[in-house]
């Protein structure tokens, strides 16, 4: 009886330090990306045209900015970025969503 407990409990202490360690990863693969693509805030639109290239979509927002969307797949996982542009042609904002 006290052997079933033991393996269960080891089972479930191995199945939670696995799922921190993923966390943790993606948690730094987040953080990269967040680093790489916050760069091009407060920079204009034709750097980040000629780096990243030409967007997937674009669209006005509720504020008059203009929200480019650029969507990629890894690994099967959709991955979705988005810039927003003022009125000057200045990225204001960055955001990802499924990026790995």
């Amino acid at each position: 009886m006290k052997i079933k407990l033991i393996y269960k409990l080891l089972i479930v202490f191995i199945l939670v330090t696995g799922c921190q360690t993923i966390k943790k990863k993606s948690d730094e693969v987040v953080e990269k990306e967040n680093e790489k693509f916050g760069m091009f805030v407060g920079k204009p639109v034709t750097e980040l045209r000629m780096e990243i290239g030409t967007p997937s979509a674009d669209f006005i927002s509720e504020n008059g900015n203009e929200i480019l969307v650029y969507k990629t797949k890894k690994y099967g996982i959709p991955c979705e970025r988005k810039f927003e542009i003022n009125s000057t042609g200045t990225i204001v904002k960055f955001s990802s969503s499924g990026c790995i």
